[in-house]
């Protein structure tokens, strides 16, 4: 049995949806495709898992597109001591998932903002290669800005990992969708020195290290 708690408006993502059924718990839905909790819960469990066999320890972790904050509690399970800075261009999202997801029981830095300019403005000398953990999941509904799929945004972010630093990209991949993943991946390729697709469910989570 399928529940809504609570629908909102939103400027970035337009109608957001808070629903509840026996199967997946509470999840938010955007354009019918769940960004939070749910089904997106266990992709992104399933992904740290395998993440933290070769990364035990994390002291610093950014989330971009940190929407209802599943990702963040996942992280805090699995690196209890890691210092999280959770980025997200949507506020209403970000009020959900503090009301229904348990993301305000999260220690951790939330900025409301665009990913891009968030991280175009990290310092990007070798000194300051500061995340051991960077999460990318920037979808708005099923649509993937554009300018977080070009060279300098990948560029940035791999000057933003520490050494042995992990980043991964959550795609989905589904119908048309796997043309532009398998797209997505290539350009990885240009900039990261090993990357690992992982598919969980309907998607495809690149498991990244930097050069």
């Amino acid at each position: 049995m399928e529940k809504v708690l609570e629908k909102k408006k939103s400027k970035i993502n337009g109608e957001i949806v808070v629903k509840k059924t026996l199967a997946f718990g509470t999840y938010i839905q955007v354009e019918g495709l769940t960004q939070s909790g749910g089904v997106v819960k266990e992709v992104w469990n399933s992904t740290l898992k395998k993440v933290r066999k070769n990364l035990p320890s994390v002291d610093k972790c950014l989330i971009l597109g940190l929407g209802g904050g599943s990702v963040a509690r996942l992280v805090k399970r699995y690196w209890p001591q890691a210092k999280i800075t959770g980025v997200d261009v949507d506020p209403v999202m970000v009020e959900m998932g503090k009301k229904y997801l348990g993301l305000g029981e999260v220690r951790m830095k939330t900025i409301i903002g665009d990913a891009f300019e968030f991280i175009n403005h990290l310092p990007s000398t070798i000194n300051h290669r500061q995340y051991d953990l960077i999460l990318v999941d920037t979808y708005n509904g099923d649509r993937y800005p554009k300018k977080l799929e070009s060279e300098k945004f990948l560029k940035l972010v791999a000057k933003s990992l520490a050494p042995s630093g992990v980043v991964v990209f959550n795609r989905l991949y589904w119908d048309e969708k796997r043309k532009l993943a398998r797209k997505f991946s290539e350009k990885l390729e240009e900039v990261f020195e090993d990357v690992m697709p992982f598919y969980p469910e309907a998607n495809v989570m690149y498991i990244c290290w930097v050069k």
